[in-house]
């Protein structure tokens, strides 16, 4: 991983620091903390401390979540332990095969490493120790330190003058690979030694070269790094503007296709409205509508006073209206339909005497005929219609 910033705490407090943006190994550590430009350039910060400070070990367990993983954890590998377990803190693996390895530092250890690096302004992203930074199967020698990763979840750290005690104790199941920053002559090891690198250039660039992604991290449950709860949280409310945007765009679309359908049928509307005026008014010329709407038209007939009546379709409905709308001959107006100066009324009526009065009354008009061409008895009453020669009463109105 690139722009990654690696730290080393050694027992004493004291810091040293290497930068990778590529190979790890080609990087020199320096000593004390990174400036200020370097850790903001940094996408990863990872701290390795000491490995004596922090048992390595493995657990069985049947969990489903991680915090119920962590809640378990202490009751596990409380066996193995010296201290109470509210002294501790523990670090879990992801679980493999229901299995997890497991990392123990007294709280108060974990919480004097975070004051110090608090105090050189250093947020951690990951602290892992020294020995499982090795590869199994490595050990570490340095002036004041011998650190060794015999397998996956097994692991020491004690003083180079200890080292052979500590493999005659433990041997390891495999040869192993020593990688020796010393200055002086190689030790003679009580183990099988697959490999002696001599006099190595860098403890830290070692370290950094090997880890790859951390194998666990000690900054688990209550002590996850707060960059990290802040760049999941910045996240949450990426996602969620994100969400809202699309949100309001779907909207904008819905609105957008409303005004659009809206648009067509008013001007579906319009030319119907245009149609009818010019059915009313053959008189008119088209060009009329670049200055007047339709109802404009209308309403400037009616204005002219004796005109409207001897205009085709209105002209008939003004004269007839009254008795379509008379309350005493409870008629229903269903339909109305005027085509070739000829109007066909559909009316519901009470009865067929109440259908034929209004026939009698419309063909009473001047100049009006009018024919009841249908009757037929419902439930609800007599559906009938009346067909109305409106020629006759133009012709008339002219005269």
């Amino acid at each position: 991983m690139s722009n990654r910033l690696f730290l080393r705490l050694a027992p004493d407090g004291s810091l040293t620091w290497l930068r990778a943006s590529g190979d790890a190994r080609a990087a020199t550590s320096l000593p004390g903390a990174p400036p200020a430009s370097a850790l903001a350039q940094a996408r990863e910060v990872v701290v390795f401390v000491p490995a004596a400070d922090v048992l390595v070990t493995r657990a069985t367990l049947a969990a489903r979540h991680r915090a119920q993983l962590l809640k378990a954890l202490p009751f596990a590998v409380e066996d193995g332990l010296l201290a109470p377990v509210e002294t501790l803190h523990f670090a879990a693996s992801a679980a493999q095969d229901g299995e997890v390895g497991v990392a123990v530092v007294a709280r108060s250890t974990l919480e004097g490493w975070l004051d110090r690096l608090a105090e050189a302004g250093i947020e951690a992203d990951a602290i892992v120790p020294e020995s499982l930074a090795l590869p199994p199967g490595a050990l570490l020698l340095e002036d004041d330190r011998a650190t060794a990763r015999t397998a996956p979840w097994t692991a020491f750290a004690c003083a180079p003058g200890e080292l052979a005690d500590w493999l005659a104790q433990a041997p390891p199941d495999v040869a192993l690979d020593v990688h020796d920053v010393r200055a002086a002559a190689p030790l003679a090891l009580p183990a099988p030694v697959a490999a002696y690198h001599e006099r190595q250039r860098d403890a830290l660039a070692f370290l950094a070269a090997n880890i790859g992604a951390p194998p666990l991290n000690l900054l688990d449950g209550e002590f996850s790094p707060r960059r990290r709860r802040r760049n999941d949280a910045g996240r949450i409310w990426r996602i969620a503007a994100a969400l809202a945007a699309a949100v309001v765009g779907l909207a904008v679309l819905s609105l957008g296709a409303q005004v659009w359908t809206l648009s067509r049928e008013s001007a579906r509307l319009d030319a119907a409205a245009r149609d009818a005026v010019t059915q009313a008014f053959p008189d008119l010329d088209a060009k009329i509508f670049d200055r007047l709407t339709p109802a404009q038209l209308v309403l400037s007939r009616a204005d002219r006073g004796g005109s409207t009546p001897s205009s085709g379709a209105l002209g008939v409905l003004e004269r007839i209206g009254p008795i379509l709308t008379n309350g005493s001959t409870r008629i229903q107006t269903r339909a109305l339909d005027f085509r070739n100066g000829m109007f066909e009324l559909a009316l519901r009526a009470p009865d067929l005497n109440a259908l034929d009065l209004v026939r009698e009354r419309i063909a009473m008009l001047p100049g009006m005929k009018a024919e009841l061409t249908a009757a037929n008895p419902g439930a609800e009453g007599v559906d009938g219609r009346i067909r109305i020669d409106a020629g006759a009463s133009a012709k008339a109105a002219q005269r």
